[in-house]
């Protein structure tokens, strides 16, 4: 029997008052607290929980043994199953379409993502904001929880970044859930709505998990499956990015009954810098006006914000990213006084295009987050033409390099390749060279000193890599701690 069958509990979204027999596939943080969270439940709502805790390592282990006990029973390395579950909760870093999962999804009656699990399990009258997007959606989903806790709401960034969805809600300390949500997570959801659902731009990524690239668009999109169950709820899509523009026309051709939602475009085909109002007579619009000023159009009312010099993020994709979180604080009650005060505090967020010091007069930023060449086009986009100097290397994705060469040509005037990836990213920009220095290095301490052996002051040198990081770091955030590590010590050697 699903969750939508069952006698469901007073005071929760969704929650059934038996959960069964249920497995837990995968023992990353999205699995431990499934665990933790069940484990307290086994004798009550939960009959109990057997983990498929995926390959055996001293931290999996050693949470194992913590929670192994009465009720609760773990497995490393087993992927098919002989028993029968009523409900299984599923890691984001296990695909779909895996052997894995689909031995799981046939042993159990349901199968959903810790995120839904989250979701169902919450106050009943607790909000939920969910933000996705190939780029941009911790930026927008920190940004988000930054207006809403500064202006005095109880509101929490969690998902893909600060706390674990259902560590969260077992806290019971948030009534407004800003959650960043990735396709990984979103393609295991059937119930989860939100009173806010922002779309950023899907560009490709994560082909490997998803296997192509509609079945990627679509799970983002799933946030909006369940929309129009929420009074007041909206839809928030950047109609700068030519895939969720698309989406923006079909929302359009649907009468407001038909969608049961409002929805608001980002910008236009041309840019932030136009309304959508005016060049199609949509009913609602968030773009930077003539005066250089962030407006929203709503529901007949418009809201001036900020002007454009007084955010301390830069960039164009960062007045999409202001605009959508402004909306969605907007959605939930902050009045316009607390969203200008927010977004004109907010600082930019570690490797995040992250300021990081200046080395003899040239400055370095940690965009070290970038691991999509999407990502690094908008963190170029940031600097003035000619004054960049790209550090590009990683684990290759295999991504078109094309627009990156293109894009580089226009921001800067040299180019540092390291890493697995250098002789493909070398040979893309061998292939046409321009005026750029072209140079390659064998890691990123390499990488660094090559790039500032043709800096000049005022110089900026950008790690931005449109790679991942494990052929040298465990992750990204790793990645950029060296870096910033790397260029304070030459700063305190060379003078910044």
């Amino acid at each position: 029997m699903s969750a939508s069958d069952q006698k469901l509990l007073p005071g929760k979204k969704h929650a059934p008052e038996s959960l069964g027999r249920v497995l837990v596939i995968g023992l990353g943080k999205s699995g431990m607290s499934a665990v933790r969270y069940l484990s307290a439940l086994v004798g009550t709502r939960v009959e109990s929980v057997f983990v498929a805790a995926g390959a055996e390592n001293e931290k999996a282990q050693a949470f194992a043994d913590q929670y192994r006990g009465e009720g609760v029973t773990f497995a490393f390395g087993c992927e098919s199953f002989t028993e029968r579950y009523d409900l299984c909760i599923a890691s984001p870093g296990i695909s779909q379409f895996s052997d894995f999962y689909q031995n799981a999804a046939a042993a159990s009656t349901e199968v959903i993502s810790e995120a839904e699990f989250a979701w169902r399990e919450s106050a009943e009258d607790s909000r939920w904001i969910a933000i996705t997007g190939t780029n941009g959606k911790t930026t927008t989903t920190s940004l988000t929880a930054f207006i809403l806790k500064r202006a005095g709401f109880k509101a929490n960034a969690v998902g893909n970044i600060g706390d674990v969805c259902l560590d969260a809600v077992a806290a019971g300390e948030t009534e407004i859930y800003v959650a960043e949500l990735s396709s990984f997570q979103l393609a295991s959801t059937s119930l989860f709505t939100s009173i806010a659902s922002v779309i950023l731009n899907v560009t490709p990524d994560h082909l490997y998990w998803h296997l192509s690239f509609d079945a990627y668009r679509d799970a983002k999109y799933k946030c909006l499956d369940h929309l129009n169950q929420v009074s007041g709820s909206l839809a928030i899509l950047d109609a700068t990015d030519e895939v969720v523009r698309q989406k923006v026309k079909e929302l359009k051709a649907l009468t407001p009954e038909e969608r049961g939602f409002a929805y608001l475009p980002l910008g236009t085909m041309a840019g932030i810098r136009e309304s959508m109002i005016d060049r199609c007579g949509a009913s609602a619009a968030a773009y930077v006006d003539g005066a250089e000023t962030l407006v929203i159009e709503l529901n007949g009312v418009r809201h001036t914000l900020c002007a454009v010099d007084d955010l301390q993020i830069k960039g164009d994709h960062n007045l999409s990213n202001s605009l959508a979180a402004a909306a969605c604080a907007l959605t939930v009650g902050a009045t316009d006084e607390q969203i200008i005060d927010g977004l004109k505090a907010f600082a930019p967020l570690e490797h995040r295009n992250e300021p990081c010091g200046s080395i003899a007069g040239v400055r370095c930023f940690n965009d070290s987050k970038a691991t999509n060449v999407d990502s690094t086009l908008k963190a170029l986009a940031s600097f003035a033409p000619g004054t960049v100097i790209a550090l590009y290397g990683g684990r290759d994705k295999g991504t078109d390099l094309t627009p990156l060469v293109e894009m580089t040509h226009q921001y800067g005037h040299a180019v540092v390749c390291f890493g697995e990836c250098q002789d493909r990213f070398y040979d893309a920009f061998a292939a046409n060279p321009g005026n750029l220095t072209l140079l390659r290095a064998p890691w990123l301490e390499d990488a660094l000193d090559a790039a500032l052996s043709v800096a000049r002051p005022g110089d900026n040198v950008v790690l931005s890599p449109a790679c991942a990081s494990f052929d040298e770091f465990s992750c990204f955030e790793e990645r950029g701690d060296v870096f910033k590590k790397l260029v304070a010590d030459r700063a305190a050697r060379l003078g910044a």
